[in-house]
C-alpha cells in the first residue's frame, strides 16, 4: 500500500461517470474480503477521480470497455487492451479486467499521460497511455 501513498499527489488526474464511478465502488466493496489490496487500489482511485457528465468527459478517456493502447515504460513493453468487468476478463484475448492492478491504474487516464502504478508482484510500472478506443 505504500506505492499509494507516494504517488497520491503525483498521479494524473482521472474523469468518470458519476454513474461509473458508483458501478465500480460497489463492484471494490464486492471483493473487499477476497482482493484486498485491488480493491484499495480501485477506491483509491475512485475517490479521486473528477466526475462529470459521460458526454463531457475528455477525448481518450478511459472507460469501462474501452481499447487502450499504452507502454510500460521500465520495459518498453507495448500492449493494447480492452478493460473490462471480471466476467469478460480474459487475459488471452487481451481482456483485462478491473478488479487487477493494471485495470485499476488505467481506468479515468487520458491518452497521453503516464502513472507510476505497482503491478501484481508489487513492483512498481510507470504506464503511459498512448491511446484510448471507445467500447465498439
Amino acid at each position: 500500500m505504500e506505492n499509494l501513498a507516494i504517488a497520491a499527489a503525483e498521479r494524473p488526474a482521472i474523469y468518470m461517470s458519476a454513474a461509473e464511478c458508483d458501478a465500480l465502488f460497489e463492484l471494490a466493496l464486492s471483493t473487499e474480503r477476497s482482493q484486498p489490496m485491488v480493491c484499495a487500489m480501485l477506491m483509491a482511485e475512485l475517490d479521486r477521480a473528477e466526475l462529470r457528465d459521460a458526454d463531457e468527459l475528455p477525448d481518450q478517456t478511459v472507460v469501462m470497455n474501452s481499447f487502450i493502447d499504452f507502454v510500460d515504460e521500465r520495459t518498453g513493453a507495448r500492449r493494447i487492451v480492452q478493460l473490462v468487468y471480471p466476467q469478460d476478463a480474459d487475459i488471452a484475448d487481451g481482456r483485462v479486467s478491473i478488479l487487477t492492478p493494471i485495470g485499476a491504474g488505467l481506468i479515468g487516464m487520458t491518452a497521453g499521460c503516464s502513472i507510476c502504478w505497482p503491478d501484481r508482484s508489487g513492483d512498481d510500472r510507470i504506464l503511459r497511455i498512448i491511446s484510448v478506443a471507445p467500447p465498439g
